[in-house]
């Protein structure tokens, strides 16, 4: 049962986010055609160039299992913090590169007027977020490592089903900001996760999870 536990709140973490995403571009459809190329070509954009910090978030996962297997758990914490530092050094050169070059960027798929503002809108203003993603998806991931599984998904559905989808849908349709609205939207709930994330991994509870 403990096994079952574990792995059901593991996936349910990823399909909580991943479907947060399905309501998110329902709301950016209403805006037409032109803003929802423009959203996807930045999501695509911004997934491939986090691929690199997930990595680092994984094997900050398998540290922090790794030491407290050991009974090492300043060691496992220490691991944690300097994945987090590492993957925030790296994201913040993104962001750099994204709020700077976003519209050659954007323009390379899609020279279409509309889809070029759109998509660099969005990329500029998620990327603003992007030192709190880093802390968000290595902690997460440390709460992973130390079979805590039940934490980032409490966190995934506060922050992207409470908090993310009624303020982008009230951003975007209620307070008429179009798909703007939707892009603060995810760069504050993103935002959530990783402050919520970094408040809990100092309380320490993680340290004493037993699998």
């Amino acid at each position: 049962m403990r096994l079952l536990s574990v792995g059901w709140n593991g996936a349910a973490q990823y399909l909580i986010a991943s479907a947060s995403w399905i309501f998110l571009v329902r709301i950016i459809a209403d805006f037409g055609p032109s803003a929802l190329a423009g959203y996807t070509i930045s999501i695509r954009v911004i997934i491939f160039t986090i691929l690199p910090a997930w990595g680092i978030a994984n094997a900050a996962s398998t540290l922090v299992g790794q030491h407290l297997g050991a009974k090492q758990p300043q060691q496992a914490e220490h691991a944690a913090w300097l994945a987090s530092r590492y993957t925030m050094y790296f994201m913040l050169v993104v962001a750099i590169l994204y709020i700077t070059l976003a519209t050659p960027i954007i323009a390379f798929f899609d020279s279409t007027p509309e889809v070029v503002r759109v998509g660099v809108q969005s990329l500029q203003i998620i990327s603003l977020g992007y030192i709190f993603f880093a802390y968000g998806m290595v902690l997460s991931q440390a709460f992973n490592g130390a079979g805590d599984t039940r934490t980032p998904m409490i966190l995934n559905l506060i922050s992207f089903w409470l908090v993310e989808i009624p303020l982008a849908w009230g951003l975007a349709t209620g307070l008429g900001w179009g798909p703007m609205g939707v892009f603060i939207a995810v760069a504050f709930a993103e935002s959530l996760v990783a402050i919520l994330s970094i408040v809990i991994f100092r309380k320490g509870r993680w340290k004493t999870t037993i699998i």
